[in-house]
């Protein structure tokens, strides 16, 4: 099961922007993946949307899960127990894990300065920017990419690729904000600057309404969504269509663009540097 699903990563939609490379050693994948010396993703400006997808990097995490030999960490009151490669780190100086909870797995990459609440998660493979604050509750699945400046604020989903298998993972990046309660799932991708708004579920195949330039934007299973950058994105509905639904007054919950980022919105999303 495993070698089958490693294979498939290997075969994922995304696979042509990956330059042919050797197979990454899965003994050494999580060593260079917690350096950061190693992306799921990375940005490149001749990839599409900027963006190139690794899946011999997801190739190489899943070749992790093949020993399935347990093991047992004990960090202050916490008791953990995982597969043996994938012990909870410490991600290393400059960077704030608040006491209550939270553990960042072997394989995930914070950049000095990133501030994680309690209790939050930070799964394998995942890479978080220099002065991120990741707010309580939050979850940073596998292999998801996370700007600098951003905020995830409480209660924030960032969805992983591992299971199920999703190609691109979600990105977020730089100087973006994420609001409380929202969802970004199956490889989304969120430019920089834009504010997404408290409870917004978007995923790689959503439809976003863009009031300002009057268009709709759409993501497919290959191509998932791309949020422009700069943009405000709210919760919208938009009426369920047929006359027995109209009948009802039913809608469909949606997304819409409602303007551009300005002074007032970077104002109140600013993060305060006296917390870093």
């Amino acid at each position: 099961m495993i070698a089958e699903r490693t294979a498939a990563a290997a075969d994922a939609p995304d696979a042509p922007d990956a330059p042919d490379a050797p197979a990454i050693d899965p003994a050494t994948i999580l060593e260079e993946l917690t350096a950061g010396r190693i992306r799921a993703a990375e940005p490149d400006p001749t990839a599409t949307n900027g963006w190139r997808v690794r899946p011999d990097v997801k190739a190489a995490i899943l070749g992790c899960f093949t020993d399935p030999t347990p093991a047992s960490w004990h960090v202050g009151p916490f008791a953990f127990r995982d597969r043996a490669a994938f012990v909870p780190i410490d991600p290393g100086p400059g960077r704030r894990v608040v006491p209550g909870g939270s553990a960042i797995r072997a394989g995930a990459h914070l950049e000095p300065g990133v501030v994680v609440m309690p209790p939050s998660y930070v799964n394998v493979g995942a890479w978080i920017g220099a002065n991120t604050m990741i707010d309580s509750h939050v979850l940073v699945g596998s292999c998801a990419q996370i700007g600098a400046g951003v905020h995830l604020a409480a209660g924030v989903t960032i969805g992983g690729v591992l299971e199920p298998p999703g190609a691109r993972p979600v990105i977020v990046e730089d100087g973006a904000f994420v609001g409380a309660g929202s969802r970004l799932l199956d490889g989304v991708l969120i430019r920089h600057g834009a504010v997404i708004g408290a409870g917004v579920i978007l995923t790689g195949t959503s439809r976003l309404y863009d009031l300002v330039e009057e268009r709709e934007i759409t993501g497919t299973v290959d191509s998932p969504l791309v949020v422009p950058p700069d943009v405000v994105v709210v919760p919208g509905s938009r009426a369920a269509p047929g006359a027995w639904a109209e009948a009802r007054g039913l809608s469909i919950d949606t997304t819409l663009i409602v303007k551009q980022r300005d002074a007032g919105t970077a104002a109140r999303v600013a993060l305060e540097d006296a917390l870093r």
